[in-house]
């Protein structure tokens, strides 16, 4: 079993920076074999992809709505991965969720195996 905890979360001003940390864990979990990805869900809306990174970090890919604003990061000795949301939009208030993959990572939330319990983020206007 996999658990994932996300921590970072919550409430920042318009313009401002917050970052998201997921730390992953169990008796079978290795960094090594999961893509990693985070994903939101605003109040009264479906869930959405936000970003993806792969095994080993050497590869990302984002929504139109994170790029040129947030990065998704790895360090692997820590079995952590991060969200850096830099230019905050009211409209990124949501709760947001890590989630990891056996395979290799993506858009598409049933791809994902296991998936923490979610932070809230609030950006106020």
């Amino acid at each position: 079993q996999v658990q994932l905890v996300e921590s970072g979360g919550g409430l920042v001003q318009a313009g401002g920076s917050l970052r998201l940390s997921c730390a992953a864990s169990g008796r079978t979990f290795s960094s090594y074999l999961y893509a990693m990805g985070w994903f939101r869900q605003a109040p009264g809306k479906e869930r959405e992809f936000v970003a993806t990174i792969n095994w080993s970090g050497t590869s990302t890919y984002y929504a139109d709505s994170a790029k040129g604003r947030f990065t998704i990061s790895r360090d692997n000795t820590k079995n952590t991965v991060y969200l850096q949301m830099n230019s905050l939009k009211p409209e990124d208030t949501a709760v947001y969720y890590c989630a990891a993959d056996r395979g290799g990572g993506g858009s598409v939330i049933k791809d994902y195996d296991y998936w923490g319990q979610g932070t809230q983020v609030t950006v106020s206007s």
